[in-house]
């Protein structure tokens, strides 16, 4: 049981990991390379900053993983708030990199080494409390993704789940799949 659990664990969160790195690209496409940019307030982050600021994380977080604590020395936080990527590629280049980091690191990982130990910021955790911790992390900052180009797209935005209004329409196909299935 407990091998099924762990692996089941690792699968589900790289799957998880994987549809938050998906839900961030379909909202980025939606949005103007201006908008990229663009911020609600003076208090708020845009688009290619939250990306910044997501990849120096995952550089910082996911380098040397099992090794080498996961704040990094070299990590500069404060600077992951300045000076975005000045294009959509390289705002993109710099994505798919950190995302890279991420997947390089979790895929190896065996069950045993879920009940490893690692360290974060000189505090223990355990390589499940670790990518529980980034997991949510990571979904907290593609759903402010989402909510930044879904504002600046307004009319425009095509949406990324279930469209508002169709509901019905989405809970009779997925009845009409499950009596097909039996």
């Amino acid at each position: 049981m407990a091998h099924e659990l762990t692996t089941s664990y690792l699968r589900d969160s790289l799957s998880l990991l994987r549809y938050y790195k998906k839900l961030g690209e379909r909202a980025m496409e939606q949005v103007t390379d201006e908008q990229l940019t663009t911020t609600l307030d003076g208090e708020m982050n845009c688009i290619a900053i939250i990306v910044k600021h997501l990849v120096g994380n995952m550089r910082s977080r996911w380098t040397d993983f099992l090794t080498s604590d996961g704040e990094k020395s070299d990590r500069k936080r404060d600077t992951e708030f300045e000076n975005p990527p000045a294009t959509r590629a390289a705002l993109m280049g710099v994505w798919e990199e950190g995302w890279n980091r991420v997947f390089a690191a979790l895929e190896p990982l065996s069950d045993a080494d879920v009940e490893r130990t690692v360290m974060i910021r000189g505090e223990p955790h355990s390589v499940m409390q670790a990518i529980n911790r980034q997991l949510t992390h990571y979904a907290y900052h593609c759903g402010q993704i989402v909510f930044l180009a879904k504002h600046l797209r307004s009319t425009q935005w095509k949406a990324l789940t279930v469209p508002r209004g169709r509901s019905e329409e989405f809970n009779q196909r997925v009845v009409v799949k499950e009596i097909s299935q039996r």
